[in-house]
């Protein structure tokens, strides 16, 4: 593939993965089950991101591997609705097409796992999405770096990614033994957990202890918060998590006070919301038929999103759920997130229950944001006020 005989395309990718390689050290390249590519948002990729993959599809390249994609800068079928100009509609259909060209499975999702794309226990992949990173690292046991776009589309035309990182087993791990010693219940208490550890720790890999039974949504929520707060790609937790680790000696404490110090910092004094968004990482099923539970017979004053894939909404629609939330005023913002569509200058004042949705809102749209339960964020989405 290096040297130019499975074509152009395939050649550019492999000159990318061993470049990677010999700047991290691997000695060697291992195959990989299947890929999750990330910079899909024509908000991130621009134009020349654009060139660039209609010159590989142009070149042949087609994906080895089951490869899906991150959320895209807007619902591929209801854009309109969301806001969003034509050009940028035109634009981003045009990068999804190019994609499809390769093979690859435009489910764009930040939730791969949810949606078809879900790797077994000790399977070497090659995903970009941080929080899906995490979650496959640390809940599924697989074995991933972050990918960038690039790396990750290389690794989605040849079968193969470099052997560094959280590829080797000595890489993953506990580096600090975490004790909690707070109740943790909503989601957004998770959110704060990530926050408090990964700005304790960085990107020190944490072993958790005093965490039982959390659920899928408390996970996804951990690994999203972790991740983003503290950059590291795995996390375990003792009784949960399914990979083996020896238990490190440094040891750190979260009470009530690091969760409530991690609330404060993420909330802005500002209570008038008009802008509500869940589904950062992307809603499941059990999160849709809560927020459909908390909108019957209630209408929305401000604009809400619901950020869930594709198949998910159509399982929602299945179930009724969809029926309530749509008759509220609410809105599904399929394909799509509020941390990769074009929002700056829109809203002023995000509501979520999600610490990297707070993270993307600040950085990416400069909005002020509140982070809590998701009754406190429907409860703003009816009122416009955060209680």
């Amino acid at each position: 593939m290096l040297n130019g005989s499975a074509g152009y395309a395939v050649q550019k990718s492999m000159e990318i993965l061993v470049a990677l390689g010999e700047i991290f050290g691997a000695k060697e390249m291992v195959q990989v089950s299947s890929v999750q590519v990330a910079g899909v948002s024509y908000h991130n990729l621009g134009d020349a991101g654009l060139e660039y993959l209609e010159n590989l599809a142009k070149a042949g390249a087609k994906s080895k591997v089951i490869t899906t994609l991150n959320p895209a800068g807007m619902d591929l079928e209801n854009w309109r609705d969301l806001g969003i100009s034509e050009n940028f509609a035109m634009k981003q259909q045009e990068i999804i097409a190019t994609f499809q060209k390769m093979g690859i499975i435009p489910s764009c999702t930040c939730t791969p796992y949810l949606a078809g794309n879900e790797p077994k226990k000790g399977d070497h992949i090659a995903w970009s999405e941080s929080s899906a990173v995490t979650y496959a690292n640390s809940i599924i046991g697989a074995k991933t770096n972050r990918e960038g776009g690039p790396s990750a589309l290389a690794s989605s035309l040849t079968g193969r990614t470099s052997h560094y990182g959280m590829h080797s087993d000595h890489e993953r791990t506990a580096q600090t033994k975490v004790i909690v010693r707070t109740k943790l219940d909503a989601i957004s208490d998770y959110g704060a957990l990530g926050y408090a550890t990964g700005k304790k720790l960085e990107n020190k890999i944490p072993i958790f202890f005093n965490i039982e039974h959390p659920t899928l949504e408390q996970l996804k929520s951990l690994s999203a918060s972790i991740a983003t707060y503290g950059g590291t790609p795995i996390f375990h937790i003792e009784n949960v998590t399914p990979n083996q680790t020896s238990i490190p000696s440094e040891t750190i404490t979260i009470d009530h006070n690091d969760l409530m110090t991690a609330y404060e910092q993420l909330n802005d004094e500002n209570t008038n919301v008009d802008f509500v968004a869940l589904g950062c990482p992307h809603c499941t099923l059990e999160e849709i038929r809560k927020i459909a539970e908390l909108l019957k017979d209630k209408r929305v004053t401000r604009e809400f999103w619901i950020c869930t894939a594709r198949q998910t909404m159509k399982l929602a629609e299945q179930q009724g759920y969809a029926d309530v939330i749509r008759e509220s005023g609410a809105k599904f913002a399929c394909d799509t997130c509020m941390a990769v569509a074009p929002l700056k200058g829109r809203f002023k004042v995000l509501a979520t229950d999600s610490a990297k949705a707070c993270y993307y809102g600040r950085g990416t749209n400069n909005f002020q944001t509140r982070i809590g339960t998701l009754t406190q964020c429907v409860n703003a989405a009816v009122t416009g006020k955060w209680n």
